[in-house]
């Protein structure tokens, strides 16, 4: 019963949500029936057009009828933001040479920390599991990692995957959330078509001739289960970048610090083991100091360490053997599985950590812009390591019995020191690198409803996407000394380490390929080609490392299922909870019957009613009207909504809409916030711009009113029934609007009267024909109504509304909701810490629903 009350719940929320164009059913007399009525457009309706919406709405006509594309549906929200100022300018503009090489360092410093220190590790971890037999098998390995690094972290990820950014951002969930941009599969059922009217969105609507994409659109916006099935993988995508998180530090740590076993003979494990994790609390301690401050310090030594790669490796190719050069042709990685044959498919779990960290290159995108990273990895990261990979090799042809230490004993002895001090550097900074990409994933999941709120600290005034998070920087340590401790063996990290990256990548060339089919709209042939090779790849890396997933690597893939079902019971239940709210928000008609004074007294002062409905009127409203007293002159329900794009502009912060008429001064504020942008406001920064912006809005709507009235003597007797007009966006295009703009509810029986607050009851029924002196008098009367109830003060007005199981729900549905949701809900961010609203200015109700 209640799944398909859950059914029912989104089946009459589909009929919320509006798209660039509508599609209408058009009868044989070429009537339209609009398809998409809100019953908060009571407000702006006339009588005679209400009605004949909601007759329309539950009219079930047998007649023949075809369905055609209209123009979009305009509300005042869509009004409201066509308003558009220029795109948001890109941080990275404009910047000085000097500026441009601080920020290419800290690139190096963040970015490419990771697949930086590869070398440490990559060999010793091959040759483990598929011991040298001979000269060829060096060169064998050496190609397969060769054509690794090519393929994965330069075709795949430079020359692709980077392009798919949203926005300048990058990571698992900016790929959701650009898919989400161009097609409504978002579960959350919030969507406004006002959205697309952010300069940031930026829309490309799917052409015409295109109908694949047209076709793949429909199929996914009309379909629940793909809808869900592309949630799991996002999730999915997004656990593993959190378990990738954990495992870089523990595998980069422990590799660098081995090193001094062969330094330090008389050294233990034990020692090695205490020494690790020394070092990871000197990372995750120095994290809360932000990229930018730690970036530049350690941006100059990742060079270093680079530089370091490139000098070594053409030393040994020197000195050695440089006939590992013929490894660039491939014929030797078919030898080298001929020869090898199930070791060789072992190894590829092995092979597959040089290519670690290229995930981190798009989920750290966020920090720096997509040329940067671009040109970095091709003209010095890139030649640096398959120099240091091509001198190894040249060592081992002739030192095969030190493979398992491979990077420390191909340095010169005198050299060696230095190296190790470099090493270890370099090691933390890839850990910081996976560890900043899991704070940016965690702060998009949070945006778009996937992660309970956590405290999120910004450490750069100059770039907004540099975060930390606390509590997930104190977790990823407890978890990465748990590791360390518990998994004593290399191989068994490297194992842990393939299975968390694999899972990213295979995730991420899903999505990009459904970026390919829905926006960018390429050749199938190139898509099909990208999808099978990656994903192939991928699968067969992944059959490698799931082959020894007993040997203790498994903790990892357990630790990525907690991290999944934690966002998928968060997501879950947020979903049910804003269903539920959908279901049972008041009726205008209720509030009308209470009168402009809502059956209790008006006191002086505004009231921010917190919720998340974008529309209708909470139920929780009813819950302060039946609590209460006495309720505010001026009641503002204020949503606070993330969109899909990563940073709305101040100017297109707040939409207004009138829910009841003039005299019950009630109003709905979006206040839209994109996953990347700081909400740093204070209370009194947010009341002043959200006050500034009402002002805005009611001069606006005065102003269409008073062009309605004076176009009312030109149009034609049709015009005047129909009460059609035209409206000219700033990018050219014209809408068509069916009814009148703004015009009033108005209830001919009664009259409506101001607040009681207000100096004299006056009645604000218009006159007939009113004068252009009478609207002026009017607005300037309602912009002193609302300066006196700020200057009475504002009060938050935040509703509890928590959710429990009915009882005859399913047991699951109970554990789930009256359990684990209502456990994270519990200890997550409450609202009250992100508004940092006082307590004097603060009312608290709780409700709970029953869903």
């Amino acid at each position: 019963m209640a799944e398909q009350e859950e059914e029912e719940i989104n089946g009459g929320l589909a009929s919320m949500d509006s798209t660039e164009s509508r599609w209408v059913f058009q009868d044989e007399d070429d009537s339209e029936i609009e398809d998409d009525y809100d019953e908060d457009d009571d407000a702006f309706l006339g009588p005679a057009n209400t009605a004949a919406a909601l007759d329309s709405e539950d009219e079930d006509d047998n007649a023949e009828q075809r369905l055609i594309r209209t123009g979009p549906r305009i509300d005042s929200f869509d009004v409201e933001a066509l308003e558009v100022p220029g795109a948001a300018r890109n941080e990275y503009e404009d910047f000085s040479m000097g500026r441009r090489i601080s920020l290419a360092f800290q690139t190096l410093g963040v970015v490419f920390g990771d697949v930086g220190t590869s070398p440490l590790y990559t060999f010793s971890v091959m040759f483990s599991k598929a011991p040298i037999n001979g000269k060829e098998d060096v060169i064998g390995a050496l190609s397969l990692v060769l054509y690794t690094l090519i393929l994965i972290p330069l075709v795949k990820y430079v020359l692709v995957v980077l392009w798919a950014n949203d926005d300048g951002e990058g990571g698992t969930f900016a790929l959701y959330s650009l898919i989400c941009r161009h097609a409504k599969v978002s579960l959350l059922p919030n969507q406004l078509p006002s959205d697309a009217r952010i300069s940031s969105f930026r829309l490309k609507v799917p052409s015409a001739e295109l109908e694949r994409s047209l076709k793949i659109k429909e199929r996914l916006e009309n379909s629940q289960a793909l809808k869900k099935l592309l949630l799991m993988l996002v999730l999915a995508g997004t656990s593993m970048v959190i378990a990738d998180g954990v495992i870089t530090p523990v595998m980069s740590v422990t590799s660098a610090v081995s090193g001094l076993t062969v330094g330090v003979e008389a050294i233990a494990e034990d020692e090695v083991r205490m020494i690790s994790v020394a070092f990871l609390v000197i990372l995750f301690s120095v994290q809360k100091f932000g990229t930018s401050k730690v970036g530049l310090f350690v941006g100059p030594a990742l060079f270093i360490w680079f530089c370091s790669l490139a000098v070594f490796g053409i030393y040994n190719l020197v000195k050695y053997d440089a006939g590992v050069l013929k490894a660039f042709n491939p014929v030797h990685i078919y030898y080298f599985f001929k020869r090898n044959s199930t070791k060789a498919w072992y190894c590829l779990g092995g092979c597959l950590l040089c290519a670690t960290g290229s995930e981190a290159m798009f989920a750290d995108l966020c920090y720096f812009s997509v040329r940067s990273v671009q040109l970095t990895f091709v003209f010095l990261v890139l030649p640096c390591l398959l120099l240091g990979y091509l001198g190894q090799a040249a060592y081992l042809m002739e030192n095969q019995a030190v493979a398992k230490q491979a990077f420390f004993s191909s340095i010169p002895i005198g050299a060696f020191w230095p190296v190790f001090l470099i090493a270890n550097v370099a090691a933390l900074i890839a850990s910081r690198a996976m560890t900043t990409a899991t704070f940016s994933c965690i702060k998009q999941s949070t945006a778009l409803g996937c992660f309970p709120r956590l405290k999120i600290i910004h450490t750069s005034r100059k770039f907004m996407g540099q975060i930390y998070i606390p509590v997930i920087n104190w977790f990823l340590l407890a978890v990465c000394l748990v590791f360390v401790w518990f998994i004593k063996n290399i191989n068994e990290i490297g194992n842990a380490y393939g299975i968390a990256e694999l899972g990213v990548m295979m995730m991420s060339t899903i999505l990009v390929t459904i970026v390919m089919l829905l926006i960018w709209q390429i050749n199938i042939v190139i898509v099909l080609s990208f999808l099978v090779f990656f994903l192939g790849l991928e699968l067969t890396f992944f059959s490698s490392v799931l082959w020894s997933v007993a040997d203790g690597s498994w903790i990892i893939l357990v630790f990525a299922v907690i991290i999944f079902l934690i966002m998928y019971i968060w997501n879950y239940g947020s979903k049910l909870k804003y269903e539920t709210e959908v279901k049972q928000k008041l009726s205008m008609d209720l509030i009308r019957e209470l009168g402009s004074n809502l059956g209790t007294i008006r006191a002086p002062g505004i009231g921010l009613l917190y919720n998340e409905l974008v529309k209708g009127i909470p139920a929780i409203f009813g819950h302060f009207l039946t609590t209460l007293p006495a309720i505010h002159s001026m009641i503002i329900f204020v949503c606070i909504k993330y969109v899909p794009v990563p940073v709305v502009p101040q100017s297109e912060r707040f939409l207004f809409r009138r829910v009841c008429p003039k005299g019950y001064h009630i109003f709905r504020c979006i206040a839209r916030y994109g996953y990347k942008d700081v909400r740093k406001e204070n209370h009194q920064t947010f009341e002043q711009l959200l006050i500034e912006s009402l002002e805005k809005f009611i001069r606006r709507e005065a102003q269409e009113r008073s062009l309605e009235s004076d176009g009312d003597g030109d149009t034609d007797s049709e015009d005047e029934l129909s009460g059609s007009r035209v409206l000219i966006a700033p990018n050219g295009s014209v809408y068509s609007l069916g009814v009148p703009l703004l015009s009033e509810f108005r209830d001919i029986s009664k009259p409506i009267l101001e607040a009681s607050t207000s100096e004299e009851v006056r009645s604000v029924l218009p006159p007939a024909d009113p004068a252009m002196s009478d609207t002026e008098h009017s607005l300037e009367r309602e912009l002193s109504f609302i300066r006196k109830a700020k200057e009475s003060g504002v009060v938050y007005l935040l509703g509890h509304g928590d959710i429990r199981a009915m009882k005859d729900s399913w047991f699951i549905k109970k554990l789930l909701i009256n359990y684990f949701y209502a456990f994270l809900r519990k200890n997550c961010r409450r609202g009250i810490a992100n508004l940092s609203v006082p307590h004097s200015n603060l009312i608290q109700v709780g409700m709970t629903y029953m869903v």
